[in-house]
């Protein structure tokens, strides 16, 4: 018997560690239920302690690997993460303005949860003006959304402010996740799509191995959309995912290890440890 899954494509880079980017955005796809395509934007050398090296690949590489998918197989949903550069924001937002992306969720890796900058001024400019406007989505990290809102944010009245901000930046719907967030403010996450204003929270896991959630709820949210879901409701369903995702992480390596992407197989083998 063959089937005919929903596709999304991950627009990302490659985490050599499997926690983050590419591998975390594949695995969320397939067991989300959706076959993942990708497109690489950069190589990275990295493990649980941190990172090495980064080496771009060319726009026009990253260019070649979307339209392969996009004229052969075809997309429902898809997601951008680390786009590294100006060059390469370029040229995925002149692919999004030609309506070749649908249901575009779009993480703005600009700052890591730890507060570190990830990429140049200039490549924030062209996220900020020519990316968001097209995101159907959009999924910032609380030192993300105070880039792009241009406002503190340390309380949940001010995550909704920025969330309202935001949207005025032109994307259909927002997401503040409250992942850096002081207190019991940490993993609150405010909803805003110009009509419905929610504050979503989750039971907190208790476990020091979270590399990957960023990539993993937008991706999750993605596969989501592909799959037909109204976006609010694809929205619940990925934190739902990340949320049990969290309690079956793994301790791996000899720093902050990944989520269990995969920890469907072990619910259903009733493991909860490995041999």
């Amino acid at each position: 018997m063959s089937l005919n899954p929903r596709i999304a494509l991950t627009i990302a880079g490659s985490d050599s560690g499997g926690g983050a980017g590419i591998q975390a955005d594949l695995k969320t796809f397939a067991f989300n239920k959706v076959h993942g395509t990708s497109a690489i934007t950069c190589v990275t050398a990295q493990n649980t302690v941190g990172v090495t090296d980064v080496v771009a690949l060319s726009a026009a590489q990253v260019n070649a690997q979307i339209e392969a998918v996009l004229s052969d197989i075809g997309v429902h949903a898809v997601k951008t993460g680390m786009l590294l550069n100006q060059e390469i924001m370029v040229a995925i937002a002149a692919q999004a303005e030609a309506d070749k992306f649908p249901n575009l969720v779009i993480d703005p890796v600009m700052v890591s949860r730890t507060g570190v900058k990830l990429i140049a001024d200039e490549a924030i400019t062209v996220l900020q003006e020519r990316l968001v406007p097209q995101a159907k989505i959009l999924t910032p990290n609380r030192y993300e959304a105070q880039i792009l809102s241009a406002m503190e944010i340390d309380t949940l009245d001010a995550m909704k402010d920025a969330a309202t901000k935001i949207l005025d930046l032109g994307c259909q719907a927002v997401l503040v996740k409250g992942g850096a967030m002081p207190g019991e403010l940490q993993g609150v996450d405010v909803w805003f799509d110009g009509d419905r204003l929610e504050v979503l929270r989750t039971k907190t896991i208790d476990t020091p191995h979270t590399h990957g959630t960023g990539c993993t709820l937008s991706a999750a949210i993605t596969a989501n959309l592909a799959l037909g879901k109204e976006p609010f409701e694809a929205v619940q369903a990925a934190k739902k995912y990340v949320t049990e995702a969290l309690q079956f992480s793994l301790a791996i390596g000899k720093g902050t290890g990944p989520v269990g992407h995969f920890y469907p197989l072990m619910v259903r083998d009733s493991l909860s440890t490995f041999p």
